[in-house]
């Protein structure tokens, strides 16, 4: 294989990246990762999940870094100023990554699927030369008035991504580009689709609000 292809994903070769560098202004400007979901913090359970998944694991965050650094894991800021969203993040983690790939997954999502890594995986190592893997997921957000069901969307938020991708991401942001689902327009990429019948359908949901926080602690756990 040329040191120009990519080697297939594999658990050993990913490294989990919790996202918890957003300002939270929907939930009043708090710390949305330090926001307890069944009495633990967002953050360590979103990476308590991703653990179980990847090779290593390292999160993120702007602020309270001593609080983040707690869970044992390695705590990485933005580079770029003034909360610039989730592509900073990826950033961040591309930059500090020492595998040859980077699972993204958002804080705010408590019941991301289990198999994430597994599939995102599979979706890239069958499209030969993929850099990028975007999950696609039900928009829990979109339900129409009448009942009518979600409607698959892209999530991009929960990413794959080849550490190589990161000179493109550079010359992306330094362009202007804040739009993660532009960016992975320009690269080799794949959907990976979770549809299948036994899938949680509030896998991507996310809590925007305390209120949304409320809503999904009151749900039972999937399965």
């Amino acid at each position: 294989m040329s040191p120009d292809t990519p080697t297939p994903p594999r658990v050993p070769d990913i490294t989990g990246l919790v996202l918890a560098g957003g300002r939270g202004s929907r939930m009043g400007g708090t710390d949305k990762g330090l926001q307890g979901f069944n009495g633990v913090p967002l953050a360590l359970h979103a990476l308590l999940r991703l653990q179980l998944q990847t090779g290593g694991a390292m999160i993120n965050a702007n602020r309270h870094l001593a609080a983040y650094e707690s869970f044992g894991v390695p705590v990485w800021p933005d580079a770029l100023p003034d909360f610039a969203g989730p592509l900073a993040g990826f950033r961040a983690g591309l930059e500090q990554c020492e595998t040859e790939w980077l699972l993204t997954v958002p804080c705010d999502c408590p019941r991301f699927p289990l198999d994430l890594a597994e599939r995102m995986a599979q979706a890239v190592a069958a499209t030969p030369g993929a850099l990028c893997g975007v999950a696609v997921g039900l928009d829990t957000e979109s339900t129409s008035a009448d009942g009518a069901p979600a409607q698959l969307r892209d999530q991009p938020v929960f990413c794959l991504l080849h550490i190589s991708t990161l000179q493109a991401l550079h010359e992306f942001i330094q362009g202007g580009g804040r739009k993660i689902d532009r960016w992975t327009a320009t690269l080799p990429h794949v959907r990976a689709v979770f549809d299948r019948p036994t899938d949680d359908p509030l896998a991507f949901a996310n809590a925007n609000t305390l209120e949304d926080l409320r809503r999904l602690q009151a749900l039972p756990p999937h399965g």
